[in-house]
């Protein structure tokens, strides 16, 4: 701070005294351009002049002298301007100015600004004829007391963090430097008034409003609580204070609050009814030791992934809070009765109900005035409404419906639970293994599927699918040699899975995600995630699993034989070509059956194919990515695994070509999917949204918030027109490239092809017809010109591999056709907002 100066003054006083002083006694203030001085220089400034001291460049309704109490030179320059404008003599010092922050550490400004500054001022104050001093000081100052047991103004003083410490350390400064001046020291309670709250009451209003899991938890006393002071009390006690300052000892320490402490309880009870009109509210009591592990954890890390509530600032509890969690306040206020003949007119029970309508009213000034960051839904929701209270309300009335309409699914979760319990001895298990893992996962599903009956808890649902789908894939990492353990798990493992992640209300979907935004995506003409586009996927997964399943009951020993209607294995091998394949050195290099992992993702598929509304391309982004990849890379794997059968093992599998092209045909119909998310998180991103969190909560969007629904009405042949048709077409084009795709792969029967040439047609024939049915998809049109490139490679490969004139004539005939038919685009039907312009 630069020298003293006036920063703002106001008009001189009527009713001057013959030296020019105002005839109405001065009261000096310091930090008067806070929110307590305004109010201070609004109580007092009818019987007393006003004049403030603070910060240079701030405004009070009051004569204002810039001062930076940190240094003693600037202290002595705004009492000299002081003595020159008013004289020497001061009714009342009031002494607000000092630095808090709710870190607990021990920030350089405790001592300069709350000691060292009450000191300098008390000095320079020496050359003055003041009437009282009066220190705003806190009743956390104090030894903590008990229920029903008071503290007083005699109670041992025993700071135990570094704001109260710097407010004791400031009164021993005033003891050792107030010379002749009496002093005051008024012990204040925790401050509050109809808008704002003392960090910590406004942080637990905040945790109950958000519905936070740290609300339902505690690591103290649930008795413990504190006195708590209005702002129109306290202002009330320091006019009293100012008032009566002749009459009052020379030094004296009052306590200032209301006599009853709120206990945590009692104030968690009060705030679940007032906002969320509930009767109950569960709150937990947390052992010391693993509450403080987990601030000190929550501190020391920083936040990856925010969650809905979460903007990646500190957390608020911090450890040195964790040893305050059973500090008692309740205040003896005899003595402030006595002598200042206070009593508060307010008190936090009756003041609650208006705290949380005005938080209600705005949630968002709320949160501003009480110096807290908005979780990101209410900032999102309040740029969608002008009623974010009633986008939240909406929101969890619609959550807690659902919830009961599918309490039946944790209920049936709890029976396949126990299900799984009393298989082991009912199916005859023989590996202790399979056993012990479905006996524990048994027991895991049950405990959570209960405390998923409450809608609160709805993520615990994600646990009991991650249950779920280690029940499916048990069978397969322990080689399980029983057929009925294998099915079992298979399908109840499913059933788990199914209940827990696809009944509604589908959890961890965002507030803002759930109620608002459009079901079709900007500059679309259909919703890439209806119904009508997941059936195909989830009907051809049925496909693949059957056929899956069942090369995976060979590969465990629980069949004998595979049927196989074409191919032969290897001469002098008693097995056929799928048997040869599945137990071949690339199956078994797998640490588990290739053919089971390919079943387990088709039934994840036909999970996750359920999952979500027709507006989960932008309320559920990781679960289409997921599904994407389920779909798009393991199908590539899927293809891949088909062209080395003939190339490595020399013969072929019947079902695996036709899992393989279930598998296939799935592609194209995943892919609108991706892009519609894939834009909806490029437009969130351009609208500085946080990208990483939006992709695991979802968002809104732009367009109009609606919500509409797939049409099963309709006549059985525009729906299935309606399913086959949504966002994928076959033109002709793409049709004769796959013909001849397949031709290629045939050449070894049709040409008696071999070596080289025949794998080339084999592996590009391949690649053709992967290509021509990814570009099925309309949004994925341009891929088709791979085939061109195909088709050249395709041209020069009998020059280069050495062929037959018949292999010679098909490879450069193949090839031509390929790069003709790699042109035409193919009619468009639908839009797809500005990926529309990458179709070419």
């Amino acid at each position: 701070m630069g020298p003293a100066r006036t920063s703002r003054m106001r008009p001189p006083s009527k009713g001057k005294n013959s030296r020019g002083q105002t005839s109405k006694p001065i009261v000096l203030i310091t930090g008067a351009a806070g929110d307590i001085g305004s109010a201070l220089v609004a109580a007092l400034e009818g019987e007393y002049r006003l004049v403030g001291l603070d910060l240079e460049g701030k405004e009070a309704d009051c004569d204002l002298i810039g001062v930076d109490l940190s240094t003693q030179k600037s202290v002595d320059l705004a009492l000299r301007d002081f003595r020159g404008r008013y004289g020497d003599k001061i009714a009342a010092v009031i002494h607000l100015a000092a630095y808090f922050d709710f870190t607990g550490e021990d920030n350089p400004l405790y001592q300069t600004v709350n000691v060292e500054g009450t000191r300098h001022l008390l000095r320079a104050l020496q050359e003055f004829k003041v009437g009282r001093f009066i220190y705003s000081g806190t009743m956390l100052v104090h030894r903590p007391g008990a229920p029903g047991l008071p503290i007083t103004e005699e109670t041992a003083i025993e700071p135990k963090w570094a704001y109260p410490k710097s407010k004791a350390a400031a009164e021993d400064a005033i003891r050792e430097e107030h010379g002749d001046i009496p002093y005051v020291l008024l012990h204040l309670a925790g401050l509050y008034d109809e808008q704002t709250a003392v960090p910590t009451l406004a942080e637990q209003i905040r945790r109950i409003y958000e519905r936070d899991p740290k609300s339902h938890a505690y690591s103290g006393s649930l008795e413990a609580g504190q006195s708590f002071i209005h702002k129109e009390d306290m202002v009330d006690a320091f006019v009293r204070t100012v008032d009566r300052r002749e009459d009052l000892p020379a030094d004296v320490t009052i306590l200032v609050g209301e006599p009853d402490a709120a206990s945590y309880q009692e104030l968690q009870a009060q705030l679940a009814k007032l906002i969320h009109d509930e009767d109950e509210w569960t709150t937990l009591s947390v052992p010391k030791p693993l509450a403080a592990a987990g601030a000190w954890l929550e501190e020391k890390s920083e936040p990856v992934v925010p969650d809905d509530f979460d903007q990646g600032e500190k957390p608020f509890i911090r450890p040195f809070m964790i040893e305050m969690a059973d500090d008692h306040y309740e205040l003896d206020t005899t003595l402030a009765v006595e002598l200042l003949g206070w009593r508060p007119k307010h008190s936090i029970g009756a003041t609650l109900p208006k705290i949380v309508a005005n938080l209600k009213a705005d949630p968002l000034g709320w949160y501003e005035a009480n110096g807290l960051t908005p979780p990101r839904w209410l900032t999102a929701a309040a740029k969608r409404t002008s009623d974010p209270e009633g986008l939240r309300t909406e929101a969890e009335e619609k959550q807690r419906r659902e919830h009961a309409l599918f309490l039946w699914a944790p209920f049936l979760n709890i029976g396949l639970g126990a299900w799984l319990i009393t298989s082991p001895p009912m199916l005859g298990y023989e590996s202790g293994w399979m056993t012990w893992s479905d006996v524990g996962s048994g027991i895991l599903v049950i405990l959570a599927s209960f405390v998923a009956l409450s809608w609160r808890f709805e993520l615990v649902r994600w646990f009991v699918a991650a249950v779920g789908i280690w029940v499916m894939f048990a069978p397969l990492i322990l080689w399980t040699p029983n057929a009925a353990a294998y099915l079992n798990d298979t399908l109840v493992g499913a059933l788990i899975f199914g209940l827990a992640a696809v009944t509604r209300p589908t959890p961890g979907v965002g507030r803002v995600a759930a109620t608002t935004g459009p079901t079709i995506p900007p500059g679309w003409d259909f919703s890439p995630s209806s119904w009508f586009q997941r059936v195909p996927i989830i009907a051809l997964a049925f496909v693949g699993l059957y056929v899956s399943r069942y090369l995976t009951a060979y590969q465990l020993g629980h069949i004998d034989g595979v049927w196989e209607p074409f191919f032969a294995g290897s001469p002098g091998d008693p097995k056929n070509g799928t048997e040869e394949i599945i137990t071949s050195s690339v199956s078994e290099a797998w640490p588990v059956p290739d053919a089971g992992i390919g079943a387990l993702t088709y039934m994840l598929e036909i999970l996750t194919g359920i999952i979500g509304s027709s507006r989960r391309w932008r309320t559920m982004p990781w679960l289409v990515v997921l599904f994407g990849i389920m779909i798009v890379p393991l199908g590539v794997v899927s293809i891949t695994f088909i062209v080395i059968q003939p190339i490595v093992l020399g013969t072929w599998c019947t079902l695996c070509l036709i899992a393989a092209a279930a598998m296939l045909i799935q592609i194209p119909y995943s892919l609108d999917e991706l892009v519609a998310t894939g834009q909806f998180l490029m437009r969130r991103h351009k609208a500085g949204r946080p990208v990483l969190l939006i992709f695991f909560t979802g968002d809104t969007d732009e367009g109009k918030d609606e919500k509409v629904e797939d049409d099963f009405a309709q006549s059985p042949s525009a729906v299935v027109g309606e399913m086959v048709g949504g966002g994928v077409s076959v033109p002709w084009t793409l049709g004769v490239s796959i013909l001849v795709g397949l031709w290629l792969m045939f050449t070894r029967l049709t040409l008696g092809a071999s070596g080289t040439m025949a794998n080339a047609d084999h592996l590009i024939g391949a690649l053709v017809i992967t290509v021509s049915v990814t570009a099925f998809a309309e949004v994925a049109r341009p891929v088709r010109f791979l085939n061109a490139l195909l088709g050249m490679a395709l041209a020069i490969m009998p020059f280069v591999a050495g062929a037959t004139l018949a292999q010679m004539v098909s490879g450069v005939l193949c090839g031509l056709v390929l790069i003709g038919l790699g042109v035409p685009r193919g009619e468009i039907r639908h839009r797809y907002g500005n990926w529309t312009r990458h179709i070419v």
